[in-house]
C-alpha cells in the first residue's frame, strides 16, 4: 500500500472516510501529519472555491497526468467522467489535447505549471487571457496545478497506491488513468 508505516488512528480515520465508506489509502499515508492532511483539505477547498469545479477538474488531471500521478488521475476523471464527460472523452483527455481552445490552453498551461514552472512566460498567460481567462482566472489554474504538485509528489514519494475501489472503473478508463503506480490490489 505503501513504503511507509503509518500509526493507527481511528478518529483520524473515522472523521477522514470516504463518501463510498472506505478509508482512502491517501488518508492512511497522511495518518503521521494528521495537521498536514488538515491545511491540505483547507488549501484545497479555498482553491475549488474559487474555481469553476470543471476548470478546476481539468487543470488537476492535466497536472496529475503530467507528474504521472495514478491515484490524482483516477480519482480527478471520475470526478470528470461522473459529473462532465464520457468516459470516453476522459480517457482522450489524457492523451489529447481537448478540442475547446480554452479546455485546451488550460490543460497546457496546468501541464507546464506542474512540469516547470519556472518556464511559463508571459506568452502563456497572455494566450490564457486572449481566450477570456481574466488574471484571477490564471491565478486560480496556476494554482490548482501547483498544489496538485504537492499531493501528487507526496503519494507517489511515499509508495502510496490508489485505491483498489479504482478497479470498479470501466476497464478502458482506468488503463487511461493508471499513468505511473499500479491500483492496490487489496
Amino acid at each position: 500500500m505503501a513504503f511507509i508505516s503509518t500509526p493507527s488512528n481511528p478518529e483520524f480515520f473515522a472523521a477522514n472516510r470516504a463518501a463510498a465508506g472506505h478509508v482512502p489509502n491517501f488518508v492512511t499515508t497522511f495518518a503521521a501529519r494528521p495537521a498536514v492532511y488538515e491545511a491540505w483539505k483547507q488549501l484545497n477547498g479555498a482553491i475549488k472555491e474559487s474555481m469553476d469545479l470543471r476548470r478546476y477538474e481539468l487543470a488537476t488531471l492535466a497536472a496529475a497526468s503530467a507528474l504521472r500521478s495514478s491515484y490524482c488521475c483516477l480519482a480527478h476523471g471520475q470526478v470528470l467522467a461522473d459529473k462532465f464527460y464520457t468516459a470516453e472523452e476522459v480517457e482522450a483527455l489524457v492523451a489529447e489535447p481537448p478540442n475547446d481552445p480554452v479546455d485546451r490552453a488550460v490543460m497546457a498551461f496546468a501541464r507546464k505549471v506542474a512540469l516547470g514552472a519556472d518556464s511559463v512566460t508571459q506568452t502563456d498567460v497572455d494566450e490564457l487571457k486572449s481566450l477570456g481567462l481574466t488574471d484571477d482566472d490564471v491565478l486560480d489554474v496556476a494554482l490548482a496545478a501547483a498544489a496538485r504538485s504537492f499531493f501528487s509528489k507526496t503519494l507517489d514519494a511515499t509508495g502510496t497506491q490508489p485505491d483498489s475501489a479504482f478497479n470498479g472503473l470501466p476497464e478502458s478508463l482506468r488503463t487511461a488513468l493508471t499513468v505511473g503506480r499500479p491500483i492496490h490490489s487489496g
